[in-house]
């Protein structure tokens, strides 16, 4: 058979690429190795943690704020087998809605481990061993990333006492304690989801600080909420060992700056430190394709040095975020059918789903710092705002973020309930270059959430109204 696109791995980045191809008119197939499309985020990653961070925030909603707004009920009692599988309807329902839109598409799908055995040629072997060969004009790398151990330390994944986030989603009992590697965004998220189902929560970062590359002042305000909420923080820690026992598993660690070994030793371990891009089996250097710290290395029209071969997604540089993912895959796809395809790295919002959510897009006050660009903070607290009152919801702020000399917006950072939907009025703003002022005259709703974010910009030039 020949295309003029194949896409190898159908998660969010390949699977919205190929849609895009087929609808600007490119014959496209899918090379898929799992058995069902949507990769990491639709199986066991994005879709799946957000069931459970959903459910789980209602259950601890239910035992401990109803009866601070006039709602008596007796004490929730948590079914967890109900719990996982509304979860897997979840998974489910996105999975087949993702093959209905292939099929819808006319785009072919091919199930099996895809090869690349020339810049036109993928080799597809199936589960039993049979293969075929499909040509094509162009093929698009979307085959995601994996889990990473600490550096230096052997993991040995056994998924049920020592569990990566793919088994952290499918634990059968509740842990008494769970220590979890990594204070990132994968970490903090399950981590939150297991403490409010009743676990206590220990969580291990070598920084000396949570949620790298997020705005430190948002990371060491959020670091108190989640301490208030029961999460312990052991910073600056580096990890030697991680061994699982006959009644869980045990993490040795040590200060960074040097020290004594201490051993933390809990009923499950979750080892959340990063992700790695999957590479695996692709035959990427029999073809030549160069690649850099386990990378692909990409040109600006998202193509290898190897003509006709490109990668978009957690395999090339930038974040590891479905959406940028997404929108890569559409950009290649226009570009492939002689069209203007871009990506704007400067405004890629990213979101940690906890209670409250944290939100993010632009640059941080360390990256102005840095760059030497001067700028203008403007804040605002969500306990001065109505709407956050009335749903106690008053932890977290809004920061913003302004050029000192035009008052364009470079960035902006929310701790909230809702954090991760109002994040997106000011990526629209910082598409068009708009200002502080922009946003500050812009009418909001009230009483919404929202009007925090107007409120911060106001504060840019220090009229804010209500603080």
């Amino acid at each position: 058979m020949s295309y003029d696109l194949i896409v190898i791995g159908t998660g969010p980045g390949g699977y919205v690429c190929a849609i895009r191809a087929a609808q600007l008119g490119l014959k496209t197939a899918v090379v898929e190795k799992r058995k069902s499309h949507g990769g990491t985020c639709l199986n066991i990653g994005c879709i799946p943690s957000k069931a459970l961070l959903h459910a789980s925030d209602l259950f601890e909603e239910a035992g401990h704020d109803f009866a601070n707004m006039g709602i008596t009920v007796s004490k929730p009692k948590l079914d967890l087998k109900a719990m996982m599988g509304h979860k897997t309807e979840v998974v489910d329902a996105n999975v087949q809605g993702v093959a209905f839109l292939l099929k819808k598409n006319k785009v072919d799908a091919f199930f099996g481990t895809g090869t690349i055995e020339a810049a036109g040629r993928v080799k597809v072997t199936a589960d039993d061993g049979s293969t075929q060969v499909l040509d094509t004009k162009a093929i698009v790398i979307a085959t995601g990333s994996d889990v990473a151990s600490p550096p230096g330390v052997a993991v040995n994944f056994d998924e049920k006492v020592v569990v990566s986030s793919t088994g952290a989603l499918e634990l059968g009992k509740v842990p008494n304690k769970l220590v979890v590697i990594g204070a990132g965004v994968i970490g903090l998220e399950l981590g939150s989801v297991w403490r409010r189902l009743g676990a206590e929560v220990t969580v291990v970062e070598y920084l000396d600080r949570i949620l790298p590359g997020m705005d430190a002042e948002v990371a060491k305000n959020f670091q108190r909420i989640l301490e208030k909420q029961g999460v312990t923080f052991l910073l600056s820690s580096k990890v030697t060992a991680v061994e699982a026992g006959k009644s869980g598993a045990s993490v040795t660690f040590e200060p960074v700056a040097g020290g004594a070994a201490t051993v933390l030793s809990g009923d499950v371990v979750l080892v959340a430190t990063g992700r790695r891009p999957y590479t695996d089996g692709l035959g990427l250097e029999a073809v030549g394709v160069a690649m850099d710290r386990g990378r692909i290395n990409i040109d600006h029209h998202f193509q290898t040095n190897v003509p006709g071969i490109f990668a978009i997604g957690d395999v090339v540089r930038g974040p590891m975020l479905a959406h940028k993912a997404e929108d890569e895959g559409v950009a290649v796809a226009e570009l492939l059918a002689g069209k203007a395809g871009h990506v704007n790295y400067d405004v890629i919002p990213g979101v940690v789903y906890t209670a409250p959510e944290v939100a993010s897009v632009g640059k941080t006050e360390e990256e102005l710092k840095a760059a030497g660009i001067a700028y203008k903070v403007g804040k605002f607290n969500f306990s001065a705002n109505g709407r956050a009152r009335a749903m106690r919801k008053t932890d977290g702020f809004v920061k913003v973020l302004a050029d000192a000399a035009t008052d364009r917006v470079l960035g902006c950072h929310i701790i909230s309930a809702g954090a991760g939907d109002m994040i997106h009025e000011v990526a629209v703003l910082m598409e068009f270059g708009g200002s502080s002022e922009d946003l500050a005259r812009t009418c909001h709703a009230h009483p919404t959430m929202s009007e925090a974010v107007k409120e911060a910009a106001m504060a840019v030039e220090k009229r804010a109204i209500h603080s």
